[in-house]
This record gives structure tokens, sequence and C-alpha cells, in this order.
């Protein structure tokens, strides 16, 4: 059964991020489950976040559902009651929750789901303020509500696996600078249906430089961490949010294929046919 999950969670981040899916895949045993796991739910969660159709109600009440749910002893069936209304709209990433918190080391598990609930709690706090920022302060409290904690939980994960220690504060710059890539790549798609991450007064200068402050503090975690199977993992999406960067000031709406095939050759030493 195992086996054949793994392979389920392996597909299905192949099919919801190409940016994690390699360096996951690269991870060691154990440690690989543990961090595919902690994805795919908090991808879970997203994706009601986010769902284009679902009303802001309906949202809430699964995301607090969730956070509730995953702090109880027994969640799986009353995951599966939670969902059951919505399970036509709800993406399979999303209704699947319970198998990708299986999938996790027991050892680990708790962890991962307090890094969920947690997320879920403050994910349906932001559904229910619109997503409204006004200030740095407020974009600040929303990255580190769908991102730096991500970091935490990572640095949680580094620490459960072979007590590497990282610092805490660069890992929510870490996850912090990553989602500030995203709201820059997904401005015009935020626009369109009516969300507006950038703080009043600011434009690309000062969402630029908020993103280049947090990457260059996302580079020093990573230099903090010896060589191997974490710093490759967190050398990947880091490199790709350098790039993604680099190719918005440069005009171009996205990081091409090419650049990306060649920044992942680099890091991982594979060819990219």
């Amino acid at each position: 059964m195992t086996n054949e999950l793994m392979k389920d969670a392996m597909d299905m981040l192949a099919s919801t991020s190409r940016t994690f899916l390699i360096p996951i895949n690269g991870l060691v045993p154990g440690l690989k489950e543990a961090v595919a796991s902690a994805y795919l739910c908090m991808r879970a969660i997203d994706e009601i976040e986010d769902h284009p159709e679902l009303p802001s109600a309906v949202k809430h009440e699964l995301l607090i559902g969730i956070s509730r749910i995953l702090r109880e002893p027994s969640w799986n069936a009353a995951l599966q009651t939670l969902f059951q209304p919505y399970r036509e709209q709800l993406p399979e990433v999303t209704v699947r929750m319970s198998d990708w918190i299986d999938l996790c080391p027991d050892t680990a598990t708790a962890r991962v789901l307090e890094g969920t609930a947690q997320m879920a709690g403050q994910m349906a706090e932001w559904v229910d303020k619109g997503w409204e920022i006004k200030s740095e302060a407020d974009l600040d409290h929303y990255t580190y509500c769908v991102a730096g904690a991500v970091g935490e939980l990572l640095t949680d994960l580094w620490m459960w696996y072979d007590g590497t220690k990282t610092d805490r504060t660069k890992a929510v710059a870490f996850g912090r600078g990553l989602q500030a890539v995203n709201i820059l790549l997904n401005q015009k798609d935020d626009q369109t249906r009516g969300v507006a991450f950038f703080p009043e007064g600011w434009g690309m200068d000062e969402m630029f430089a908020y993103t280049k402050r947090n990457l260059d503090q996302a580079d020093a975690y990573i230099a903090d961490i010896p060589p191997g199977p974490i710093f490759n993992f967190c050398s990947i999406p880091l490199a790709l949010a350098h790039g993604s960067l680099n190719a918005l000031a440069a005009g171009e709406s996205k990081l091409r294929r090419s650049d990306v095939l060649e920044i992942v050759s680099r890091l991982t030493g594979e060819g990219t046919a």
C-alpha cells in the first residue's frame, strides 16, 4: 500500500507542481514521504482558498473545518464528512487529504497535521478579509500564513529527520520569498479575480525590493545547510525563484522553460532531455 500510495503522491505532485516534484523526488526515503505529505496537504487547502467557483462562505467553512478536524484524534472520517457535499467541485488533491496524511511517517505526522491545521485556519481568516492587504505588515502576515509557516515546518522536518539545524527566521523568509515571486508572476490573474496582494501605494519597484530582501535571507538560510539532500531540496525552488525574478525584471512574463531546465540540470547534474 505504501509503494502504491507513494506513486499516487508523486503523480499528484507532477500534476500540481513541477517546481517541487524534482526536489521532493530527490529526497531520501523517510524524509521524502514526510515532505511529500506536507506539501500535498498544504496544496489541498491552497486549492480551496484559490477555488474559482466556491463562495467565500463555503471556503471558510471548509478551511475552518479542516483546521479543527486535524487537531482531533479521529480526523479521517470527519474529513470525508466535511468534503462530501463538495466532492464534485473539489480537486482530487483536496479530497484525498487523508491519503497524504497516511503517507507521512508516524513520528512526523503530528507536526504535519499541526502545520496544515494552522495554515487552514489562517487561510480562513484571509478569505473573510477578502485578501485585503493595505500595508507591508499585512503583506508580511499574509505571506507568513501561506508560505513562511511552510518554511518553519520544513525546518522542523529537517531537525526531525537527522538533526539538521536551521535558522527559523530565515526559514520564514525562504517561504515568504518564494510566495512573493508567485505574487509577482500571478499579478494579472489575481487582478482578474479581484484580488490585489500589493500594499496600498506599492508598484512593481516596491514589490521587487520586498521580494529581493526575502530571497537574500533565503540565500542565507540555505547557506547554513550542509551539502546533501536537504540542501539540494531547498536550492532548486530558490534558484527558480531568483530566475523568475530576473526574468520579470527583464520584461518577460515568466521564466522560459529552457531556462528552467538549465537551472534544474545545473543543480541536479542531470540532463535536460
